[in-house]
């Protein structure tokens, strides 16, 4: 990168762009915008380049409908129009479940859904009902009859999830039954027909509680995972989009990043590395709400950022150094250059705090902060120095 100075560390920079629509050509895309910044001078061997999943999704018209998701929900199943089906763990999210839930009580507009929710937090950190109203309860299962619904009104977007997914199945024809319980089998004893585990980093242990009582159980992940619409992810991942539709996460990610980075080297005879990134992994410390709705930070990237960032504990050396032997700044800088070309354990005291933590998800979640999900209108992330 040109007249930056050597004393720069790890930078991101968001690249403008203008709007993604289905047919256009991803690639092309994102291959115009690194070319203005080559032609700028500022894309060097060693970059990463962070795509947000929802413009590659969107570029691929990777879309299902309502009615679609009701009858992939039937078929997988065995549901009928008038059968019972338990939803178990589903996060509060208008953008991430309103549109699923829908579909699935379409599926059984004529019957019944059974919404079990965790309490006194879902998946990911939102609010189901008040945790100070729960210790009063003290109980185990709770159902509507305990419930006085101003507990359950969601601190920061002031939602009532609870009669807000009741009135979704309402509107769809089915019969609602919503409690909150944390134990995933406690879904059996209402004797449904079948269950969708909709909970997204502990969906696989979700179904094998369920299973141990309840044959006819499957996760979000099994629905539109193949076909011309569909992402490894099936239903996870998927985000609310207009009209009855809903955005599905992107599919065959790793193909679109190969061909980024074949292009960008190709050409412009630049070594990038290329990722397609969801939501960050990192937790709101005002919220507590931890922003990870999407199964992994990453929806696939190039082979050269599939390992771990180590490093040496720069503040306990220089410490160690300074205070026990009186090194200066000087000597320090020079003691750290040669320990990081060292091959130590990760237990050393050397390595102590330094998290190993998968570069991946170092690099989705700080491209997720850049672009965040505004008006920032910069999908892309141009990434520099976090290589080195």
């Amino acid at each position: 990168m040109k007249d930056v100075p050597d004393y720069i560390g790890p930078m991101a920079m968001g690249l403008k762009m203008g709007v993604i629509v289905p047919g256009m050509d991803i690639v092309d895309e994102v291959f115009d915008s690194v070319e203005r910044c080559y032609e700028d001078g500022l894309l060097d061997d060693g970059d990463v380049l962070c795509i947000t999943e929802s413009v590659v999704a969107r570029a691929q018209d990777n879309y299902v409908t309502v009615d679609e998701v009701s009858r992939e929900i039937r078929e997988r199943s065995g549901l009928k129009k008038n059968g019972t089906v338990g939803v178990v763990f589903p996060i509060t999210s208008r953008n991430r479940f309103s549109m699923i839930l829908k579909s699935i009580s379409e599926a059984v507009s004529e019957g019944k859904v059974i919404v079990q929710m965790s309490f006194p937090y879902d998946e990911v950190g939102n609010q189901t009902i008040s945790p100070k109203f729960v210790e009063k309860l003290n109980k185990d299962v709770i159902t509507m009859d305990d419930i006085i619904m101003d507990e359950c009104q969601h601190p920061i977007t002031e939602v009532n999830y609870l009669r807000y997914y009741k009135e979704i199945i309402e509107e769809a024809g089915a019969e609602p039954q919503i409690v909150l319980c944390n134990d995933p089998s406690h879904i059996v004893r209402y004797e449904p027909d079948a269950v969708i585990a909709s909970d997204i980093h502990t969906r696989h242990e979700t179904k094998e509680a369920i299973c141990k009582k309840f044959d006819n159980c499957i996760t979000l992940c099994e629905l539109f995972n193949e076909g011309r619409s569909c992402s490894e992810w099936g239903l996870l991942g998927s985000n609310m989009s207009s009209g009855d539709r809903l955005k599905l996460a992107p599919k065959n990610g790793y193909e679109v990043v190969k061909n980024i980075q074949k292009r960008i080297k190709d050409e412009l005879k630049v070594q990038t590395e290329v990722l397609i990134y969801g939501d960050g992994a990192y937790k709101d410390p005002s919220s507590g709400i931890y922003e990870l709705a999407d199964p992994s930070v990453t929806v696939a990237s190039t082979d050269g950022l599939d390992h771990f960032r180590r490093g040496v504990k720069y503040k306990y050396i220089a410490d160690q150094y300074h205070h026990k032997e009186g090194k200066d700044a000087y000597e320090i800088e020079k003691i750290i250059k040669e320990k990081k070309t060292e091959d130590r354990s990760e237990s050393s005291m050397e390595k102590e705090g330094t998290t190993p933590r998968r570069m991946e998800d170092i690099l989705g979640s700080l491209a997720d902060l850049v672009s965040g999900s505004a008006d920032a209108g910069t999908p892309v992330v141009l990434v520099k120095n976090i290589l080195a």
